[in-house]
């Protein structure tokens, strides 16, 4: 193997690199490195620094080289790949670390991937970080049972440490492959353009890496339109022979020739996106196979919107066949999508065939709102008597059209209505409200004790009539009513409460008229009621109501328990005990008596309980005072007299002088004082004399 060397004189120099070890069968020079191949195996020089840096030794020594060639290929400056028989190797060229080198060459070579082969290497080059390889291949014969050539194979494999994957694998027609040897077979590549060329003594084939158009060719092929979508959406910048639009035109095509409508028509919302002609073009393709209602939910309802005709046709088909899926389209199509007047005309002319359709009254209802047309969406949804009339009457202020249908907002949802009455009395008034439901008494209460609630003054003229109808349709609520206003006509009501005979409401108006005997004895005579009674009496705290309960009791052993076991904390249980007659028998005598002294014990133990809070806290605060009272106070410059203001002290600090402060921090030159309030006298601060404050008493005087 020479290297010839331009020298002095331009010159060319042979320099003998290998001898003596047979024929040099390939030779491959990269970078700063030549690799070549003889009958003994391969060897690398390193041409900066002329030296042989490895010798990979051949495997299969009983295989002639002539006829099964080495092929090198070098993957780039530092990777050389080796095929040579059935085996592969991948030598990396190492830099060897300075502490190693000695005599040895400043690079090595490492194996990093070593496998062999089913097949015999004619050739090899990589792709990416895989190895494409023409294979040559002996079979056996099926007529002659004689092996034989087949036909070579370019595979593409992934090196592994020890072996190899197949990724692909083609068998190549090439003219005379029977009569071809293994080195009849060559593989080059041309590195920047991805190109591999499989010569042959009467064939030259190219081959090339499949770009993405040739993926998709093969995925439309197979019918696979969705991976062939994605696919070039992924690659919609590199591809050049299809467009993503035709892709998906031939899917949705696809899709509906299967029968699956639905899914077809869903792809229509990503494929045509916002092109109107495409979309008109399929809606009619849809309407001639009979699968409107497949297209109508995937329709596009803003950017782009459609001719009306194309929703109105939709809508007409769901009419003639499907009311609930006509109603959910009204509910989920802005209404400006289609003529509403001719949708509106349409389902009357359906109504008159069937006038009691609700889900066709209440999608006219909706027509009709967004037609602004809102009294007769009004009528319809009442008639309806539907959850939404009150969110339509607030949302469009319908007020001045539901005067007249108080009545049927009541009979539909009587808490719901008064709540949007009352909420709006600046547009229906109270009496208004009152004089239309004047025939439907039960409903007049509603409104009035809710009105009530919310403010008693407002409806105080209606406070006579809620008293018969609180007693007729909520009598809990009378006695509550009775207690919290102040409109009331106690007379009328006693009237209309002694007519019912209502005890209760009767007892607690005699009470506010002032009649309180009379109501206790009626506690007494119609309740039978001590507890009751004697509550009453708590109440009212009225000795005399006391002495009528006693009288009233004393021959009722009943009554006695009841009243032994509340009246302690009230009256002095002697008065009752004393009047207690010889040899009646009282239930539960001891446990009352038991009761009323501890009720007594308990009386005492407060008492004295709060006098030791009493003293504490007197005890505490005069303490706090006197540590007050007895701290000094400071006075300098910045202070005056209170009573001439100016400077407490004299400028002059050799002068005499006296001064007096309070201990409410005033001060005052003595001279300043009253004659009256002299240091040796009371002395009171007359400031805060003036004002009734306790600590202007008493003071200090300060003299120099």
């Amino acid at each position: 193997l020479l290297l010839y060397e331009r020298g002095w004189m331009n010159r060319w120099k042979p320099l003998v690199l290998h001898e003596g070890e047979g024929n040099i069968r390939n030779v491959k020079w990269r970078g700063h490195l030549i690799a070549w191949a003889n009958n003994m195996g391969v060897k690398i020089l390193d041409m900066i620094s002329k030296q042989r840096i490895t010798n990979v030794p051949r495997d299969d020594i009983s295989l002639r080289p002539d006829m099964y060639p080495c092929s090198l290929c070098w993957k780039d400056n530092l990777t050389l790949m080796i095929g040579w028989g059935n085996s592969v190797k991948i030598c990396s060229v190492k830099e060897r670390h300075a502490s190693e080198m000695r005599d040895l060459p400043n690079r090595y070579v490492e194996i990093v991937f070593q496998f062999d082969t089913e097949f015999y290497i004619s050739g090899l080059a990589p792709i990416c970080d895989q190895l494409v390889i023409l294979s040559y291949v002996k079979e056996i014969s099926e007529k002659t049972e004689v092996e034989c050539c087949a036909r070579p194979r370019l595979d593409i494999v992934q090196p592994l440490p020890e072996s190899c994957e197949e990724i692909s694998s083609d068998a190549l027609t090439v003219r005379g492959f029977q009569e071809n040897e293994c080195r009849d077979y060559h593989l080059e590549y041309s590195e920047g353009e991805s190109l591999f060329y499989i010569i042959s003594p009467r064939d030259v084939v190219v081959a090339k890496e499949r770009d993405q158009d040739d993926h998709i060719d093969w995925l439309l092929e197979k019918k696979k339109y969705e991976e062939a979508l994605m696919a070039a959406e992924i690659s919609q910048k590199t591809i050049k022979k299809h467009k993503i639009l035709d892709i998906g035109l031939a899917y949705i095509n696809h899709l509906v020739e299967k029968g699956e409508y639905d899914l077809a028509a869903r792809k229509c919302q990503k494929i045509l996106g916002k092109n109107t002609e495409l979309w008109e073009f399929e809606v009619y393709k849809f309407k001639e196979i009979g699968q409107l209602k497949a297209i109508s939910r995937y329709l596009p309802r803003r950017d782009p919107v459609l001719k009306p005709l194309i929703y109105e046709m939709v809508l007409h088909e769901f009419l003639e066949s499907d009311y609930e899926g006509f109603a959910t389209l009204i509910k989920e199509w802005p209404g400006d999508l289609y003529n509403n007047t001719i949708i509106v005309q349409a389902v009357v002319d359906h109504l008159k065939k069937d006038p009691q359709n609700r889900t066709l009254l209440q999608t006219l209802a909706e027509l009709y709102t967004y037609d602004q047309r809102y009294g007769r969406a009004l009528e319809i949804y009442l008639t309806l008597r539907h959850k939404d009339v009150f969110q339509l009457i607030h949302k469009h202020n319908l007020f001045s059209s539901i005067r007249d249908k108080i009545v049927l907002l009541m009979d539909f949802d009587s808490e719901k209505a008064v709540d949007m009455l009352l909420d709006n009395e600046d547009k229906i008034s109270i009496d208004r409200v009152v004089e239309e439901l004047e025939n439907r008494p039960e409903f007049q209460h509603v409104y009035l004790h809710k009105l009530f609630k919310r403010d008693h003054h407002k409806g105080q003229r209606y406070h006579e009539k809620q008293i018969s109808l609180y007693a007729e349709f909520d009598r809990p609520n009378l006695l509550p009513f009775l207690r919290d206003s102040t409109h009331c006509p106690l007379e009328k009501a006693l009237e209309i409460c002694q007519q019912r005979n209502f005890v209760e409401e009767t007892v607690y108006l005699l009470s506010r008229m002032g009649n309180s005997r009379r109501a206790l004895k009626m506690i007494m005579e119609e309740l039978q009621d001590v507890d009751k009674a004697i509550e009453f009496a708590k109440e009212q705290d009225d000795g005399e109501l006391w002495e009528d309960l006693i009288l009233y009791s004393i021959d009722k052993p009943p009554f006695i328990t009841g009243l032994l076991n509340n009246i302690g904390t009230h009256v002095d249980p002697i008065l009752l005990i004393h009047r207690i007659k010889e040899g009646m028998e009282i239930p539960n005598l001891r446990d009352s008596l038991v009761k009323i002294l501890q009720d007594y014990n308990l009386q005492i133990l407060l008492r004295e309980g709060c006098k030791k809070i009493l003293v504490a806290d007197s005890l505490s605060l005069l303490k706090k005072m006197h540590r007050t009272q007895m701290k000094g106070v400071l006075v300098d410059e910045e202070n005056i007299c209170e009573s001439c203001l100016s400077p407490i002290l004299p400028s002059d600090a050799s002068k005499s002088f006296s001064v007096v402060v309070f201990y409410c921090r005033h001060m005052f030159h003595r001279e300043c004082l009253p004659v009256s309030n002299t240091v040796s006298s009371v002395q009171f601060c007359n400031i805060c004399s003036a004002k009734h404050r306790g600590p202007g008493s008493a003071g200090l005087e300060m003299k120099k």
